[in-house]
């Protein structure tokens, strides 16, 4: 693996995107991998979601668009963002009715001086494709996650380094908008609830994953040594499983595209 990314659990195996070589693979429990999408034609995946029925809808990072993986195989766009996003595309998270809000980073870099005026957004598409802009003013919005059973939507705003959360209402539009948690000097790129409705944060530049209550105290901290914790899932047969995909070889690997990635497993307790 290159550059994994975007885990999801879904159907007894861990669904990721492989970024820089341009695939979508699935690994299950025993460690046997598949790749299910390999593009071709330069395409890159990043956030990953299904639709009820089980269709994969994939985040392109090359352009601002959905795709929808066709129970045949086929891939196709499922909507095309090119009149609402703002910056690059990023991560996903669906709904159970197949409604996606899909992260649009903006025009600033992390290396830019914080704070700054945030102009990413958060765009929700669909089941049926068509997309509208539920959130705006976001410091380069990334992973995403649902919390107290759909009602509440959370993102992390990266270099801004704090979890941002809005209530979702039945129409899948966000309002009350608040700080759900300050993560300094940590940060989160992909974020998990857990079964007791912790946050588990991944936090590259500090070299370790978090479990972030609302509020901000953190209530554990797990160290990965020399390897850059990127994203993270809740899953595993019984749901108390937390996979985690990191980075070997550094930002200047990231860089030049030469890092690797490992996927690693904590086991949670009863408490979590």
């Amino acid at each position: 693996m290159t550059f994994a990314e975007s885990p999801r659990w879904r159907d007894g195996r861990l669904w990721f995107s492989d970024i820089f070589a341009n695939r979508v693979m699935t690994v299950d429990e025993s460690g046997r991998a598949e790749v299910v999408v390999e593009f071709t034609d330069g395409k890159r995946p990043s956030g990953l979601g299904f639709l009820p029925d089980g269709r994969l809808l994939i985040v392109n990072l090359t352009e601002p668009c959905v795709l929808r993986r066709e129970s045949t195989g086929e891939i196709v766009v499922h909507a095309d963002l090119s009149d609402l996003a703002i910056g690059g595309l990023n991560d996903m998270v669906v709904d159970d009715q197949g409604r996606a809000y899909v992260g649009s980073m903006g025009t600033h870099s992390n290396a830019e001086k914080r704070p700054l005026d945030a102009d990413g957004v958060v765009i929700l598409v669909e089941a049926d494709g068509s997309a509208r802009v539920v959130a705006e003013r976001l410091d380069a919005p990334n992973g995403p996650a649902f919390l107290d059973g759909g009602n509440t939507y959370v993102v992390a705003e990266f270099p801004a380094q704090r979890l941002t959360a809005y209530d979702r209402g039945a129409d899948g539009s966000l309002s009350a908008r608040r700080t759900w948690a300050d993560l300094a000097p940590g940060s989160a790129d992909g974020i998990a609830v857990d079964p007791a409705g912790g946050m588990w944060c991944a936090s590259p530049w500090t070299f370790d994953v978090r479990r972030v209550l609302e509020g901000g105290a953190v209530a554990d901290v797990v160290s990965f040594g020399d390897r850059m914790p990127l994203a993270c899932a809740v899953g595993g047969h019984d749901g108390r499983t937390l996979f985690v995909l990191s980075c070997v070889g550094g930002a200047e690997a990231i860089a030049a595209r030469t890092c690797t990635s490992v996927i690693e497993t904590i086991r949670l307790t009863s408490s979590t």
